[in-house]
């Protein structure tokens, strides 16, 4: 069987086990969702898309991965001031990443955005985010909890459910949405848990939550990975 090339943006790491250099990662139990849902995980090479056509490098894919990582810069959306809990933010790592969002959307690559990747997508389509959830008590940091799936969405259908445990690690949120974007999901405190974009040709959802922190035994949260891979592989 020739599996179905995912692409996944890599991150920037400072340090990695058993490297004497600073690292491009992706988070084993992503690259493993990816693989138990029978696609081949291939990490690629953050670029300066005003260097580099990002089209042709996406176009020999057959699907898109936006993992979560650090905030997105403010100023990507408009404000003028950073608020002090934004952390990780990385202009190379921000342009690449709104540029895969848009050439994949445009393209019809069938795509997944989890965490950070839902708030480029809404950033890529112009919407914008709150840079803070209202710290402890407030944000989603080492949190399970439950999240309602609007009925009739991809979402819906990706996960087989409508409502699941999610598990979440961000403190920043959906504030505008993007052109065309829809809720998909929301948590019980009203944060916006998913997004879709009913115009889009292609496969596409993304969540707020991190499916592959479970997906090794909870059967929803692996059914989004198995959803992205069979639309790539149909593609």
């Amino acid at each position: 069987m020739t599996r179905p090339l995912i692409a996944i943006p890599a991150r920037f790491s400072a340090t990695a086990s058993a490297l004497r250099y600073t690292a491009e990662v992706n988070a084993r139990a992503l690259v493993e969702a990816v693989w138990r849902a029978g696609g081949e995980p291939v990490s690629i090479h953050p670029t300066d898309p005003a260097e580099e056509d990002i089209a042709p490098r996406l176009a020999r894919f057959d699907g898109v991965l936006l993992p979560g990582g650090g905030d997105l810069a403010p100023h990507r959306y408009g404000a003028t001031d950073a608020h002090d809990t934004v952390y990780d933010v990385d202009d190379l790592q921000d342009a690449f990443d709104l540029e895969v969002a848009r050439v994949a959307l445009e393209s019809w690559i069938p795509m997944l955005a989890i965490c950070r990747g839902l708030q480029v997508v809404n950033v890529a389509l112009g919407g914008s985010l709150h840079q803070d959830m209202g710290g402890p008590g407030h944000e989603h940091r080492h949190l399970l909890h439950p999240v309602a799936i609007r009925p009739g969405t991809r979402t819906a259908q990706a996960l087989g459910a409508d409502k699941v445990e999610a598990s979440c690690y961000h403190h920043q949120r959906v504030d505008r949405l993007g052109n065309g974007l829809i809720a998909a999901a929301t948590a019980d405190d009203g944060t916006i848990e998913a997004l879709e974009l009913p115009s889009s040709r292609s496969w596409f959802t993304a969540v707020q939550w991190h499916p592959e922190d479970t997906a090794s035994t909870d059967p929803s949260q692996q059914n989004l990975f198995d959803t992205l891979v069979r639309h790539a592989d149909s593609g």
